[in-house]
């Protein structure tokens, strides 16, 4: 009786199965940074190149050390979830240096955040600048940190 012998293309996809797996072995251990997996499936070095970047964002706290005022009437409506630099920018320097400006505000800082879009949830208050706008714009009918006040 005659043996079993495997057909040659057999042979060679099971070779270059075993050539596939030893060069994806092989490249990830060379390409994987050895600082990866130190704190779980992240690389351990991108924390300390994170914490010398510079600091840019204040924070809440430090808008609220000198604009009190509109920290509390803001506190009272419906922007009090939304930090003071998502809408006036990055302010670092200007805690640093109160005579640094911060960026003018315009309508498109209120319609990033309030342009109808369908992925956006429903109870986000949401317009259609064509529509909505008069003359006025944003700050002409709406206070910013009172939104539903009228001037």
């Amino acid at each position: 009786m005659r043996r079993f012998k495997f057909p040659p293309q057999f042979t060679r996809l099971g070779l270059l199965t075993t050539l596939v797996v030893a060069a994806y072995f092989a490249l990830r251990s060379v390409l994987t940074p050895t600082s990866f997996g130190q704190y779980g499936w992240y690389r351990g070095d991108a924390l300390e190149e994170l914490r010398q970047r510079p600091v840019i964002y204040a924070g809440r706290e430090s808008c609220a050390e000198c604009h009190k005022e509109a920290a509390q009437r803001v506190a009272k409506f419906e922007h009090k979830a939304v930090s003071c630099e998502s809408c006036h920018g990055v302010s670092q320097a200007h805690v640093e240096n109160p005579d640094a400006k911060l960026p003018k505000l315009t309508d498109a800082h209120c319609v990033r955040c309030h342009e109808s879009a369908p992925a956006r949830p429903a109870w986000l208050k949401q317009i259609e600048p064509a529509k909505h706008y008069k003359e006025d714009r944003c700050a002409g009918c709406h206070i910013p940190h009172q939104p539903n006040e009228v001037p």
